[in-house]
């Protein structure tokens, strides 16, 4: 299984927001599930499409 991975400065590029929001939301528990690894965090792209999705409305 291949899996997919988006780096901080990917993931804010990709929804159009500064990095910094993205922290923020790490520390108050918002956003998608993230990995830590060696010192760099990391986005699952499969936890990057299921945030998305929950955050749809109609």
């Amino acid at each position: 299984m291949d899996t997919k991975h988006l780096g901080q400065k990917q993931l804010a590029a990709r929804w159009s927001i500064s990095e910094a929001s993205l922290e923020r939301w790490r520390s108050e528990g918002i956003g998608p599930k993230f990995l830590k690894l060696c010192g760099r965090v990391l986005y699952r792209q499969v936890d990057i499409e299921a945030f998305e999705e929950s955050c749809l409305s109609t």
